[in-house]
């Protein structure tokens, strides 16, 4: 997909994530800031981290927006005894007693991790490395994966028991840690109503494989002025305790802020987000309104902070 200038790109994008948002509210009632942020990361070539208690339509969540993007999706359920093959493929011995490459579910445009949190740390490992590569490794032979590829992983905040929390390192991999909250009561009322009659939304397919990969190209040549870009970078520098930019919640609150990839994060997120609000360049104000989800899952709070029930999101606040 061509366009004539980037500033038509731009236009285009805009258009076609109001579309979407149309298209997506036609099943998943609500939830706008989580759809604006799973587009925002998908348009932004990242994966993202979905954090809320059952029942919320995190699979549905998916599922739709894979249908409206015209993408293939395959779900993993994530369980303790899942292996590393089970999600990557084998090599199998076909009729002619040669090895045949079997893929396994991670070669699809779209792949949902569910509870990611509930699979050993091998299991995480293969996917994780997926996620970085863009491709996965049997028996010392790479295998390409398909373009475009975002993972969307869900985590269970509750039942911790029997569960393989991602190291912080393995969190990083994610551009966005995306919480979701339960339905207002007139959401509420507007999902049961609509999940209990025999009604089927027709979906249309509004974005292609290859205008989603145009639109991750076109965010990378947003121009972003300097000031701005200062802004993200020390917006991050903020977050690591005893440095010289610190602030005195974080000295006191944090034992470990954010690396690079998070000021990588915030820029990419901040050029899309004003993209598909019309905007041409990004500004201090759109790095803040992608800040919480870059970051909330890139700094560790100290015991002083958990004793005072202080949340990430209060440090993240205290940074602006």
């Amino acid at each position: 997909m061509q366009f004539s200038s980037d500033k038509e790109g731009v236009d285009q994008l805009a258009k076609s994530y109001k579309d979407l948002s149309q298209e997506i509210s036609k099943v998943i009632v609500g939830q706008t800031d989580v759809v604006q942020a799973v587009i925002i990361s998908l348009f932004s070539n990242g994966h993202s981290l979905l954090v809320g208690v059952p029942g919320l339509a995190k699979t549905l969540l998916v599922s739709t927006i894979s249908e409206v993007l015209d993408l293939k999706f395959k779900r993993i359920q994530f369980t303790p005894d899942l292996m590393p093959t089970d999600i990557t493929g084998a090599e199998i011995l076909d009729e002619s007693r040669s090895f045949q490459f079997n893929p396994g579910p991670l070669f699809s445009n779209i792949v949902l991790a569910d509870e990611i949190n509930r699979t050993p740390p091998k299991t995480q490992a293969a996917l994780l490395e997926a996620m970085q590569e863009r491709s996965v490794t049997v028996n010392g032979h790479r295998h390409l994966l398909p373009k475009p590829f975002f993972v969307l992983a869900t985590q269970n905040p509750i039942e911790q028991e029997g569960t393989y929390p991602l190291p912080e390192a393995q969190l990083d991999r994610f551009m966005f840690n995306i919480p979701l909250d339960y339905p207002s009561y007139e959401e509420e009322l507007q999902v049961v109503k609509t999940t209990t009659s025999n009604k089927v939304a027709d979906l249309k397919h509004i974005v292609t494989a290859e205008q989603i990969m145009s639109y991750q190209q076109l965010i990378k040549r947003i121009p972003i002025a300097d000031n701005v870009l200062e802004y993200a970078v020390s917006l991050v520098s903020k977050t690591r305790p005893g440095t010289e930019r610190a602030t005195d919640s974080v000295n006191n609150y944090i034992s470990w802020g954010a690396g690079p990839r998070a000021s990588q994060y915030l820029v990419l997120g901040a050029k899309c987000y004003a993209a598909i609000h019309g905007k041409y360049s990004p500004d201090i104000a759109d790095v803040q309104a992608i800040a919480n989800y870059v970051l909330r899952h890139r700094i560790v709070r100290n015991y002083k902070a958990e004793a005072k029930g202080i949340t990430e999101e209060d440090i993240i606040k205290d940074l602006f």
